[in-house]
């Protein structure tokens, strides 16, 4: 195991990253920058990429609950965070500069919803799927700390928008580095 991450954090030289075209990276940066208007704007808390991460969300809690309860409950929000950053791990492997930014995007675009989640604690509004009870307001509650909900989900909520914008800032910088490799 230890070779294995050692040899995917190896400093491989710039031009065995795969390179987007100007093209693909001006239609990436589109999709991205698009994506982040979309969210900014959007009166609705549940954007269209969440209708996938809410699936995988789901699956997370069967998958996790023979760890016991806390895990059986937390398992839908790890799950919905090992699926991008699964994937981002590949194409780091395959050195895929497009595909490591748009997992890592996916990645950081989860912390919206979740923040939004974890806000709703005390108040349970949203919607909830299965039993209809709250992940968070039971996570919170057990570890003392639903008074905080609202901070804990702005917090995770501005680590999802930073992590978007740089995740569009190292797509741009990884672009021009492998333009001027040898």
């Amino acid at each position: 195991m230890r070779e294995w991450i050692a040899a995917l954090l190896e400093n491989r030289p710039e031009e065995n990253w795969r390179r987007p075209s100007t093209a693909a990276l001006v239609a990436w940066l589109v999709f991205f920058l698009g994506f982040l208007w979309y969210a900014a704007k959007s009166e609705d808390d549940f954007l269209f990429l969440d209708r996938l991460n809410l699936v995988i969300h789901e699956a997370g809690h069967p998958l996790f609950s023979f760890f016991g309860d806390t895990m059986n409950i937390l398992g839908g929000t790890l799950l919905e965070l090992l699926v991008p950053l699964g994937i981002a791990v590949y194409f780091w492997w395959h050195r895929h500069t497009a595909g490591v930014a748009f997992c890592l995007f996916w990645f950081f675009e989860n912390f919206l919803y979740i923040g939004t989640y974890m806000a709703d604690a005390r108040r349970v509004t949203l919607p909830l799927v299965g039993s209809g009870e709250h992940d968070w307001e039971i996570l919170f509650s057990q570890w003392r700390v639903l008074h905080l909900d609202q901070k804990i989900g702005g917090m995770t909520r501005t680590l999802g928008w930073w992590g978007m914008a740089l995740t569009v800032v190292w797509l741009v910088w990884m672009w021009r580095r492998t333009s001027s490799s040898p």
